[in-house]
């Protein structure tokens, strides 16, 4: 399987036999047991002792080959003596000249999460606890409010969205909130280890102070914690013929219960249905497998999407096979600034094979993929190993996906543009230390569309006459405000055709784990500053890994 290849290549670069220091003598090369011995080539002339570095030199001196020779020829895979001793250093600096005591292993986990801290936000260290937490998020089932948030720098928490259903959802809490305090304690980067400060036992309940825009003070609000049973499928019918299917996350059995609600839709329709609503709005992502395959479901062929990392075993392709569960039936993909990871692999396949229109705001843009790697202490590294790209070629990252129409939020037109925000817009291209994307443009990107309002106005639009993507033409007027009826956005840039060949690819069974970003469970979080991953207390992983735990 790929993703288990993945791991262990990248399990191979952390083995011992990669930091081997001591060069052998080159007048008595290792020889296995038994093994023949080769003509030794004539020793190179003798250096003078004056160019020869010392130990104490900052000359950096060549690591020999170790007992697998094709992993340290390349010079990417020396150890870096010269930053090792000063690392050394460093450590030894703090334990004995430090105001107060700190166990080693303390400073190794801080040295090891600041090793991936300027990387980008999805990459991150996670302890057990926190990695335990992030595993629950492929499951559905945990304790805690129901929402996936991402730390930033300061320890406050920036709600990707609350999860249908939950706690959080029921008390208010809304996509792009930024929780500050939590029980009337101001948050701190401390708070990011572990499973986070919004877990806890059922029953108990928890004060988080919440700066929304619009409002000039935090806001106070008390959520009670319970177990958090994740359905992530849901459906009714609209009208007559016309299905409406929400997908809140992206979990290990979400294709299997997209297949089975739309069947249910299609046997209350008579055995056929004439179109179908699929809503991504606040979808975090998860699973990105689970979002492969509802694209399978619906695509007879053509490209789904392909990951590209620096490694060749993180290039994949993932393309349809024959069998279409809607039989050609129109279908209309409602996405806001929530939809993340495998919410955006998904619209930009059906989008760009021509098979749905994608609708609302632009999404949240987390065009990455991330890999996660078993610590034998039970820690656990999540890293950035690639990046998606939709059957067009084009990235999502730190970019998302341009709606076809776009819609408003209720009430938007009348708002006030001079009401405070909670914080800069919320999206990945506004992350600190983001990954660069191919098309970012350094907009404000997209909005929250809550309410059944956008429902109706992507009900309206599933009834209009079909219009492939490809053919759409751009037109130059203003957001329509939901449910109003929505206008053509300006199009992103050409469609290339659907790719026809049908190439079977495996379909991943346990994505790279990661989130996805954001992904990236409930309760999970992403940490700018410590890594900014859906691995928080109460939110569910990203696109390309496994959902992070949620609080």
């Amino acid at each position: 399987m790929r993703v288990s290849s993945l791991s262990l290549a990248l399990s191979l670069l952390l083995s011992p036999a990669a930091f081997a220091q001591t060069p052998r003598s080159a007048e008595t090369p290792a020889q296995a047991p038994g093994e023949a011995s080769e003509p030794t080539p004539p020793a190179p002339p003798a250096t003078a002792p004056s160019e020869t570095p010392s130990a104490a030199d900052d000359t950096e001196i060549p690591v020999a080959a170790s007992d697998d020779p094709g992993a340290m020829e390349q010079a990417s895979n020396r150890v870096p003596l010269q930053e090792i001793r000063r690392y050394v250093g460093v450590f030894n600096a703090v334990r004995e000249a430090y105001v107060e005591p700190v166990e080693d292993s303390k400073l190794m986990s801080s040295a090891i999460r600041g090793l991936l801290l300027d990387l980008d936000p999805h990459s991150v260290y996670m302890q057990k606890e926190t990695a335990t937490a992030f595993d629950e998020g492929t499951e559905g089932a945990y304790d805690g409010i129901g929402v996936e948030v991402m730390y930033l720098g300061d320890g406050s928490m920036r709600v990707i969205a609350p999860i249908d259903g939950t706690p959080a959802a029921k008390a208010g809490i809304r996509a792009g909130d930024v929780i500050v305090s939590v029980d009337g304690r101001t948050l701190t980067p401390s708070d990011n280890d572990g499973a986070g400060p919004l877990r806890g036992a059922p029953g108990t309940s928890v004060t988080v102070g919440v700066l929304r825009d619009g409002e000039t003070a935090p806001l106070e609000i008390r959520v009670d914690r319970e177990t958090i049973r994740v359905v992530s499928v849901r459906s009714r019918m609209l009208e007559p013929g016309y299905g409406y299917v929400r997908v809140s996350q992206f979990q290990v059995e979400t294709a299997a219960d997209f297949a089975r609600n739309v069947g249910e839709l299609k046997q209350q329709s008579g055995g056929t249905l004439r179109g179908l609503v699929i809503d991504l709005r606040s979808n975090p992502g998860g699973l990105l497998t689970s979002a492969v395959q509802i694209a399978d479901d619906l695509l007879d062929s053509g490209k789904i999407v392909s990951t590209r990392g620096r490694i060749p075993i993180s290039d994949a392709e993932f393309s349809a096979t024959p069998g279409d569960l809607l039989d050609g039936a129109p279908v209309i993909v409602l996405v806001d600034v929530g939809s993340a990871s495998a919410s955006e692999v998904l619209a930009g396949a059906l989008r760009d094979n021509n098979r749905a229109r994608v609708i609302g705001s632009r999404t949240f843009g987390k065009g990455s993929v991330q890999t996660v790697l078993p610590l034998d202490n039970g820690d656990s590294v999540k890293l950035t190993t690639a990046r998606y790209y939709t059957p067009s070629g084009r990235s999502i990252q730190a970019r998302g996906i341009d709606p076809d129409t776009t819609l408003r939020p209720e009430g938007a037109e009348t708002a006030d543009p001079n009401a405070p925000r909670a914080a800069t817009v919320y999206t990945e291209a506004n992350l600190p230390g983001h990954l660069q994307g191919d098309e970012e443009d350094g907009s404000t990107g997209g909005e929250a569309l809550p309410g059944d309002g956008p429902i109706d106005a992507a009900l309206a639009e599933l009834k209009k006459p079909w219009v492939p993507t490809a053919q759409v033409h751009a037109e130059d007027t203003p957001p329509a405000v939901a449910p109003a009826t929505a206008m053509p956005a300006p199009a992103t840039g050409p469609t290339p055709a659907t790719d026809t060949t049908p190439k079977t690819t495996p379909a991943p069974t346990s994505e790279p784990v990661p989130a996805a970003e954001p992904a990236e469970t409930p309760e999970t979080s992403t940490d700018p500053s410590t890594s900014e991953n859906p691995t928080d207390s109460d939110a569910t992983p990203e696109t390309s890994e496994p959902p992070p735990p949620t609080p």
